[in-house]
């Protein structure tokens, strides 16, 4: 694992007797004390995540913020200074170079927190087509981010000071203990929460602070195997499975985060022909009605003929049952409460498609 990058806060996670895995280019910690009762955790009381392997990238100038609207699919315009904004860079014929969340600093400043993995990827698409004047600055080490997760999250930012009255999607630059920290309403878990941005050199203390009110409103410290479980229950993409470069926003049902309407932005024509035609494939949920376990790359199937694949899959630990985001053909006309079967390594397993969530959201 020498190879692989590593957060500002390693150490810490070493101490705290986190198991680890390679994820995006990073060594990650994927659970500390188990995915299941991280998990728990996080949907009953609060969850601490360290996600500093996210990517940042700047882009400042006269003009950034057009620039930025003229590439990604949301529409910038919806939103204005101390607001975030989910949205997807895409390439021409549609598909996903990344998704990622923007926020709205200024006009003439746009930051951004792309996937790990596609980080140089997308600051070198903005870069090709930037107008003179404007600069996209890959800043991936220069701030940490944090993710505080589940119903006590505003308690814990109230014990060390944060700002916490945020609406959904907001955010605000505030100190702590003489320190910046960009603080977001938003997250990955379904649940209340924020994401905090510390520089990269300031991560550690503000880390362990975290850490002492987690516990003491009897939360977790999770890994990226709760931080998958979660994300799976609430039915969000995970760019490499429900979204790629064969994977376009129609196909997701991630349209809501295309600005239909702008008069420009990568892959626009492609997608209006994609959805003015009906995409060939769906994102749907499947929930397991027997004992198993439901994986990526497994095909589901309709009186014995294939009909689609499982992009994502895990056990729910809220549901008790297997369930799995799939690609179903619209050619079978398959709705929710139909039942399919899943090809699990030669054994059918039954299942029953559902519009995800799986479980309710708490997010607002």
């Amino acid at each position: 694992m020498t190879d692989l990058l590593r957060g500002p806060i390693h150490a810490v996670h070493v101490e705290l007797g986190a198991t680890f895995a390679p994820f995006g280019g990073w060594e990650m910690p994927v659970s500390y004390v188990g995915t299941v009762a991280e998990h728990q955790a996080v949907r009953a009381t609060v969850g601490l995540f360290d996600v500093s392997h996210l990517g940042k990238a700047t882009v400042r100038g006269s003009g950034a913020a057009a620039f930025v609207n003229s590439a990604l699919t949301n529409d910038l315009g919806r939103i204005g200074p101390g607001q975030a904004q989910y949205t997807l860079c895409c390439a021409p014929d549609g598909g996903v170079i990344d998704d990622l969340i923007a926020y709205y600093v200024s006009d003439e400043e746009i930051f951004l927190v792309p996937n790990a993995a596609n980080t140089a990827v997308v600051v070198a698409e903005l870069r090709k087509v930037a107008p003179e004047g404007v600069t996209v600055t890959d800043e991936h080490r220069d701030y940490a981010v944090f993710a505080v997760q589940g119903a006590r999250s505003t308690e814990v930012l109230t014990a060390l000071g944060l700002p916490t009255e945020l609406e959904y999607m907001a955010y605000a630059d505030a100190e702590w203990d003489g320190r910046p920290v960009r603080v977001c309403r938003t997250g990955y878990t379904g649940e209340h929460g924020y994401e905090l941005l510390p520089g990269w050199d300031d991560a550690e203390p503000l880390f362990r602070a975290l850490v002492e009110q987690v516990r003491a409103a009897d939360g977790q410290v999770a890994g990226l195997g709760a931080r998958d479980t979660l994300r799976t229950e609430m039915g969000y993409p995970l760019h490499g499975h429900e979204l790629s470069l064969e994977i376009s926003p129609v196909q997701a049902r991630c349209g809501w985060a295309v600005g239909w309407k702008k008069p420009e932005f990568w892959g626009k024509a492609a997608l209006e022909q994609e959805k003015s035609a009906g995409p060939r494939r769906l994102l749907l949920g499947l929930e397991a009605l027997d004992r198993g376990v439901l994986r990526q790359g497994q095909t589901v199937l309709r009186d014995g003929k294939s009909v689609g694949e499982t992009t994502s899959g895990t056990f729910s630990p809220t549901l008790k049952v297997g369930i799995a985001l799939a690609l179903l053909d619209t050619e079978a006309d398959l709705e929710p409460g139909a039942e399919v079967e899943v090809d699990v390594r030669g054994r059918r397993l039954r299942c029953k498609i559902i519009r995800p969530p799986f479980v309710q959201t708490n997010t607002k």
